[in-house]
C-alpha cells in the first residue's frame, strides 16, 4: 500500500450503496443492528472503537493500514486466519459519517478480495438513549472458493456482524465512566 492513496480500484461499481436502503441487485444482503448500551457515553466510546480499528482487531481480525483512524480513501487489508491459512481482504475505506448521532464508516472491495461489494459499520444514539451498531453489506463472490462456499458466506457474514456488536458492548463498557454511588 503507498501512503499518497489506493493501490487499486474498486471491484464493484455502487460505490456507497451502504449508507441508504434498498441495497443494490444482484449481490446479497446483510443488515444486522445490535444493541451495544445506552447514553451518550457509550455512543462515544464505541464510536471510537469502530473508527480507530479496536473492533475489528477484538474481533480477531488484522488490519494493515497506515492511519489511525478511517478515512475516506484509506486502503486497508484485513485478515482472518494465522499463518500461511490467513484470508487477505484488501479493501478501501469508501465513506465515513460523524455525526452527533452517527459515528462510523464502510468499506468497499479491492482486487484480491474474495467477494466483491462493500460493508459498513455505523454506531448510532437513537432518540431513547439506546446504542445501536448496524452493519449493512452487499456482497457477491469474486472468487472460486467464496462461490464454492455458497450459502455458507451469509451465515459467516451474519456471525460476524453479531460478534462485532457484542465485543463493541464489552470495548464501550470498559470506557465507560464510573457512576457515582
Amino acid at each position: 500500500m503507498s501512503p499518497t492513496g489506493p493501490v487499486s480500484r474498486l471491484t464493484y461499481p455502487e460505490t456507497g450503496a451502504t449508507r441508504q436502503w434498498p441495497l443494490p441487485d444482484g449481490y446479497s444482503h446483510l443488515r444486522v443492528s445490535v444493541p451495544v448500551g445506552r447514553g451518550p457515553d457509550t455512543f462515544g466510546a464505541a464510536g471510537r472503537a469502530v473508527m480507530d480499528w479496536r473492533m475489528h482487531r477484538a474481533v480477531g481480525v488484522s488490519v494493515r493500514c497506515w492511519e489511525p483512524t478511517a478515512v475516506a480513501g484509506l486502503p486497508v487489508v484485513m485478515g482472518l486466519g494465522v499463518g500461511r491459512l490467513r484470508l487477505r481482504a484488501p479493501c478501501q475505506v469508501v465513506w465515513t459519517v460523524a455525526e452527533e448521532t452517527r459515528t462510523g464508516f464502510a468499506y468497499g472491495t479491492l482486487p484480491g478480495h474474495p467477494e466483491r461489494g462493500e460493508e459498513s459499520f455505523v454506531v448510532s444514539l437513537e432518540p431513547d438513549g439506546a446504542v445501536v451498531l448496524t452493519v449493512t453489506a452487499f456482497s457477491r463472490p469474486a472468487v472460486w472458493y467464496a462461490r464454492a462456499a455458497g450459502p455458507l458466506v451469509p451465515l459467516f457474514q451474519r456471525a460476524y456482524a453479531r460478534r462485532c456488536g457484542a465485543v463493541l458492548r464489552r470495548l464501550a463498557a470498559a470506557c465507560e465512566p464510573e457512576e457515582a454511588a
